[in-house]
């Protein structure tokens, strides 16, 4: 398994070529790039654009582990309103091309929003949103299996794909080994146990993010450092070892408030110590 990392991590006042030089010197071997209304990457950057960036990476002795598109909240494929799951679509697909621009063969894709956790905005009927999500992926597949991309979809709090058994049905109904899981460890452990959801996934799972939680706190201020949590490292590094992942495992944490690059040395060392590595 491979070390990787969610380029939120980078402070602010840092700049994209050094933080990659610091991602690589505190021990990472992977990056995962976000795409971004109006960041380093968006859905209107050229093909040239996007391949500069993935140069840079690969100089850098970096690999690019995955996308992470952030407007799937904004613009959920679940949405009642023809416009935004429009959108929403759109960012898919663009999202598929980009990745292959970038020379990655994953995207993070969250599925859709029964709720939100803030309980703002739409509510959407569970068995409407399991449906309308289905069918925006299925629009799609065709073009992640041209451009060798797989669709992988994410377990975040939206109060939808509640458990593993319905998330492996979700996936296996599209019918395309293109579609596939996206499991962070983390934001599953609030309704269930990480080495569960990892055993019944399977090989439907193409990669891992990297979270821990504190079931004492139990909502958004419960996320915290690798290690600090309640998160059963052992028994989740043995539940990946047994369904035979070998891809990368990618932490997602932003920066500290002071001197906020402590954090990327901080994550990966605990990731040596989850991995037992010396």
């Amino acid at each position: 398994m491979k070390k990787s990392v969610n380029m939120w991590i980078l402070p602010s006042s840092v700049s994209f070529e050094d933080g990659l030089k610091m991602l690589k010197d505190s021990g990472f071997e992977g990056v995962e790039v976000n795409l971004t209304e109006g960041g380093i990457l968006d859905v209107n950057s050229s093909e040239k654009d996007v391949k500069k960036i993935a140069d840079l990476i690969r100089k850098n002795g970096l690999e690019v582990a995955s996308l992470l598109p952030g407007a799937f909240w904004k613009y959920p494929l679940t949405s009642s309103d023809p416009e935004v799951r429009g959108k929403g679509e759109k960012l898919l697909e663009k999202s598929i091309k980009i990745a292959n621009y970038l020379g990655t063969d994953a995207i993070l894709v969250v599925p859709g929003v029964v709720a939100s956790l803030s309980g703002q905005g739409e509510i959407v009927s569970y068995d409407v949103a399991y449906k309308r999500s289905q069918e925006s992926i299925k629009k799609y597949v065709e073009l992640a299996e041209k451009n060798n991309v797989y669709i992988c979809v994410e377990n975040v709090w939206n109060k939808f794909l509640l458990s593993p058994l319905e998330m492996k049905r979700f996936v296996e109904e599209i019918g395309s080994e293109y579609v596939r899981v996206y499991f962070d460890v983390g934001n599953i452990l609030i309704i269930g146990f990480p080495e569960m959801w990892i055993r019944i996934l399977g090989k439907l799972i193409k990669r891992i993010h990297l979270k821990d939680f504190k079931l004492s706190v139990g909502n958004i201020n419960g996320f915290c450092d690798l290690l600090e949590g309640d998160v059963n490292w052992p028994e989740v590094i043995k539940a990946l070892k047994e369904i035979g992942y070998d891809s990368y495992l990618t932490a997602e944490l932003g920066p500290y408030k002071y001197y906020p690059e402590t954090r990327i040395y901080n994550t990966s060392l605990a990731i040596d110590k989850i991995l037992g590595r010396k």
